[in-house]
């Protein structure tokens, strides 16, 4: 199965998409991990996980352990914004580790390489 991972720059993104034989490097890494761009193929690149989505569309939450599912109590944060004071909803979250039902991660540029992103995305799309 392949990942999809955005990589954002300031206040530009990138999507790109991950060979399946590459994903087993993503595979076990935590929300907050950094990794070698490469993978992705941005060369020079490292890349700081900062969130994802499951194969059901649930976001990923970073004081969960594990990859597993769990259906929490939440007053506000990520995947929830109580609309009155007090308000709180159980919500499904996944766990803060990339396993196979993993379909998008969500990524920032910690070092950058020699190349810019609109270069090698622009290279891409051609």
């Amino acid at each position: 199965m392949a990942f999809k991972v955005v990589v954002s720059e300031k206040e530009k993104s990138v999507q790109m998409e991950v060979e399946a034989s590459k994903t087993k490097k993503l595979v076990g890494l935590a929300l907050g991990e950094e990794f070698d761009g490469d993978i992705v193929g941005l060369e020079g690149y490292t890349l700081k996980i900062t969130g994802g989505s499951d194969k059901n569309g649930f976001p990923m939450k970073k004081d969960l352990s594990g990859p597993r599912r769990v259906r929490s109590l939440v007053s506000g944060g990520i995947g929830y914004h109580p609309t009155r004071n007090g308000e709180r909803r159980r919500k499904t979250f996944r766990g803060n580790t990339i396993s196979e039902d993993i379909v998008q991660i969500s990524t920032i540029v910690t070092k950058a390489g020699a190349k810019s992103l609109d270069e090698i995305a622009g290279s891409e799309e051609e």
